[in-house]
């Protein structure tokens, strides 16, 4: 999907920022549609059928983590939070709530636009009935269906664990997965608070995978919230 063939949904009541992102997603290709209130963004969501949803936290007729509860009864549209709550705690109930990824103001206009792009693509991809099973960034290229990840035309051998956590961002490409949606799908329920885990096999992947695993371009920590797979790195 083209920027100028995306419809996006911006749920804000702050005019400030629905006039700069008006213009920023306007000269970018994008069509904008704007809601100030909630109830106004879930009916227009349901007539319009926006491809992203971009949503402000603090709307003032409701909450904007039942907003996003609403939203996900009845559709799967990507939903990119911009809040001023930048706690760890809101970052992950807004996950948890059914957003896709979380931008806490005030942001960078290049980070929003490569966030929207790639939740475009991701939602592009999910819209195919047809199960594509090889998935490609950088020079990594993944091949689900053979269980075979290559570097440069290289092959890499993942651990059952390693490669357990690198599927699961794989096939959520570009959204957050918080620390403990990834202990529960690997390790169990009973692991969910075990977030070294995480800090030790991820760093063992980002070995394998990353060109300099101290600057990692491609799998990104959220700190405090999850990680992301990030298939179009930008720099800045």
């Amino acid at each position: 999907m083209t920027s100028n063939q995306a419809k996006i949904l911006l749920v804000e009541d702050e005019q400030q920022i629905r006039r700069y992102l008006r213009v920023t997603l306007g000269t970018n290709g994008y069509k904008l549609i704007e809601a100030e209130r909630g109830e106004e963004g879930l009916a227009i969501a349901g007539t319009e059928k926006p491809d992203l949803v971009i949503l402000d936290l603090g709307l003032p007729d409701m909450d904007g983590l039942d907003f996003a509860k609403r939203l996900r009864e009845w559709t799967s549209t990507p939903i990119l939070v911009l809040s001023a709550r930048g706690q760890e705690e809101d970052k992950i109930s807004a996950l948890d709530a059914g957003a896709d990824d979380y931008l806490t103001k005030p942001f960078g206009t290049g980070e929003l636009l490569a966030r929207i792009r790639v939740a475009l693509r991701h939602a592009d991809r999910g819209s195919n009935d047809s199960t594509d099973s090889s998935f490609s960034f950088g020079n990594i290229s993944v091949d689900l269906a053979k269980r075979i990840i290559t570097k440069a035309g290289e092959e890499v051998h993942l651990t059952p664990i390693e490669y357990k956590l690198f599927v699961i961002l794989v096939k959520h490409a570009g959204k957050v997965i918080t620390q403990r949606q990834l202990l529960r799908e690997v390790w169990g329920q009973g692991y969910s608070e075990e977030n070294h885990y995480l800090r030790v096999y991820m760093g063992q992947i980002r070995h394998k995978l990353e060109d300099d695993p101290a600057r990692p371009k491609y799998i990104i920590t959220e700190p405090g919230v999850g990680y992301r797979l990030r298939p179009d790195h930008t720099e800045g």
